[in-house]
């Protein structure tokens, strides 16, 4: 049989300006929340919020295997052939096309799939993380917009972020979060815990309840992440401590375009910075590795303990 290949680019893609793309961004950022919300529906909790997130597959972005009484299911984001599939672990499977669809579109073709294959789907009808005005995704009919380039090349660089946030997880002995992608703020992240308890959050995120934080922040943590663009205005990588610790902001950080957003309270370095070096996975795991020392050294974490 001939299949057609794409040959694979191992280099690290050009990501669009956020003008750009900003409105597929938007789109796609709320479908990943319906999809979220399915799986926090059928998933038991886990500390951190951890069974919420979806994952980087190699198609796209997956909620991985949901169980359920039927024997369990998975919904992928397919940004190569730009479908999204719903399949059951009995074979069967349902896909439509990822295209120009309003909110409302995505969210009644969803769960009428869900209900063409007897999984039931109650979820909050309303985005998270995100100001107001809130139009719940029945009734939002306004973001229309799908690039399947841009969308394309920033799920290439997930499995590039992925790759090297795995290799940076591996180095710690310590309790250590996957590396999963939060469709609340829309960020593939990877976190390390001290393993002694914070002190409480204080909550204020938008459309968000505060116990949703103070769990989530319930242990003394250091966090890198990747943003696509969205609220930040580029592509970027952070890292921050909470709670922060005194000399955090004064830490020596790899590289030297990476530097301390005080209004954020995270170190930020843009993605363009890191693919245009001679080796980006090097340089991104400078920025993990040093910034991580900054909260583990400045809050005098068990480093024998807890490192490789």
């Amino acid at each position: 049989m001939n299949t057609s290949v794409t040959p694979y680019d191992p280099s690290w893609p050009d990501l669009p300006a956020p003008d750009e793309w900003l409105e597929t961004l938007e789109t796609v950022h709320l479908w990943s929340q319906i999809i979220g919300k399915i799986r926090l529906e059928h998933m038991p909790w886990i500390n951190h919020c951890w069974h919420v997130p979806l994952y980087v597959s190699s198609r796209g972005l997956t909620t991985s295997l949901i169980p359920h009484p039927s024997g369990g299911f998975e919904i992928e984001f397919d940004f190569m052939n730009h479908k999204l599939e719903i399949r059951k672990v009995n074979q069967e499977s349902i896909s439509f096309e990822l295209e120009p669809l309003t909110i409302a579109d995505f969210y009644t073709k969803t769960l009428d799939i869900l209900s063409q294959l007897n999984i039931e789907a109650d979820i909050y009808p309303k985005p998270v993380e995100l100001p107001d005005p809130i139009v719940p995704f029945p009734e939002n009919t306004d973001l229309i917009a799908y690039d399947s380039e841009a969308i394309h090349r920033f799920w290439l660089a997930l499995t590039h972020v992925q790759r090297v946030f795995t290799q940076f997880r591996s180095e710690f002995s310590g309790k250590v979060s996957p590396v999963h992608f939060f469709w609340g703020a829309f960020d593939l992240a990877v976190t390390r815990f001290s393993g002694r308890p914070a002190p409480k959050h204080p909550g204020g995120v938008p459309n968000c309840p505060d116990w949703v934080m103070e769990e989530s922040y319930s242990h003394e943590l250091s966090s890198a992440g990747f943003w696509p663009g969205n609220g930040f205005g580029e592509a970027a990588f952070y890292s921050y401590a909470y709670p922060e610790p005194d000399g955090f902001q004064n830490a020596v950080i790899k590289p030297e375009e990476a530097h301390y957003n005080q209004e954020l309270g995270e170190y930020i370095l843009p993605y363009q910075s890191v693919k245009n070096t001679s080796n980006p996975d090097e340089t991104l795991l400078d920025f993990l590795q040093t910034t991580y020392e900054a909260a583990a050294v400045n809050a005098d974490w068990d480093r024998k303990a807890l490192e490789k």
